[in-house]
């Protein structure tokens, strides 16, 4: 059995044996939901004793199997609302896990700025990179042509495990009415071939006519790849109207990271993916 879903009352979570490698034999915790910290403690321990007995090393969470699914745990907040697609988890959860045994061992933030405080100016397209938007057609081999890059430009990330393009697209495709095809671009190199990519949203979470954005992913085979797609998001956000960018989701030591700060996003959110070691 690789996925074991426990459940007591009002708490309930779902053990997935089939994890990245963090120490040694790793599984990881998923879709917890508790009303009370120490009958979350109380169940999360019982998961790791019994993944113990079974032979893992350790354990990590809340992770719903990958990284290409639900994962984290919210840290701090400066009580802003949250955005379409971001990862929620109450007070009590946090409680639980350190109740627990369970350390932080990555760190994530998502941010926010003022798109007016942005250069508005279209990046200049070189013989060696240009950037072009998604054309709207084509949903499937959309997807499919994120799915390979993603595969090759995170394979380096921490905890990093393959996803296969079926699942992919099953997890991705029910995204397709929400869409912007003008938030969605494509860096190309010099022969045409796929240098990076970025995905963006409105924050539907606002209503129907969102005033922010969201730069959900973006990922890049090239150098200067990712700057140029994130100048013309911004750009692009800017002309269609939208007054803020959320910058969501970074890993702390990212590049993204460093580029967020330098364009005087501040942080509205931060997050923490926990670990225990079952020695």
């Amino acid at each position: 059995m690789t996925e074991e879903t426990l459940i007591s009352g009002k708490t309930s979570l779902t053990i997935y044996r089939d994890a990245p490698v963090w120490r040694g034999r790793t599984a990881t915790v998923g879709k917890f939901k508790c009303e009370d910290a120490e009958a979350g403690a109380e169940m999360l321990s019982k998961a790791c004793d019994a993944l113990k007995s079974e032979g893992f090393e350790s354990v990590i969470g809340p992770m719903d199997g990958s990284t290409w699914h639900a994962y984290r745990l919210v840290l701090e907040s400066d009580g802003s609302a949250p955005f379409v697609m971001e990862p929620q988890s109450k007070p009590q959860n946090l409680a639980a896990f350190e109740k627990a045994g369970f350390e932080v061992i990555e760190r994530y933030f998502s941010a926010r700025v003022a798109i007016e405080s942005q250069a508005h100016e279209m990046p200049e397209a070189t013989e060696a990179l240009w950037v072009e938007t998604w054309d709207g057609t084509d949903p499937e081999g959309f997807f499919r042509d994120v799915h390979a890059l993603s595969l090759n430009a995170f394979s380096g990330n921490v905890l990093y495990k393959p996803i296969s393009e079926a699942d992919f697209l099953a997890m991705y495709l029910p995204y397709v009415p929400m869409l912007v095809p003008d938030l969605i671009l494509f860096a190309r190199g010099q022969q045409g071939e796929l240098a990076g990519f970025l995905f963006g949203l409105p924050n539907y979470a606002e209503g129907r006519a969102p005033s922010s954005v969201i730069l959900k992913t973006y990922a890049s085979l090239q150098k200067g790849a990712g700057a140029m797609l994130a100048q013309q998001f911004h750009a692009t956000a800017h002309q269609i109207g939208f007054s803020h960018a959320i910058h969501a989701l970074i890993h702390e030591d990212n590049l993204s990271a460093t580029r967020s700060r330098q364009e005087g996003a501040g942080v509205i959110r931060r997050y923490g993916l926990m670990g225990r070691r079952l020695g």
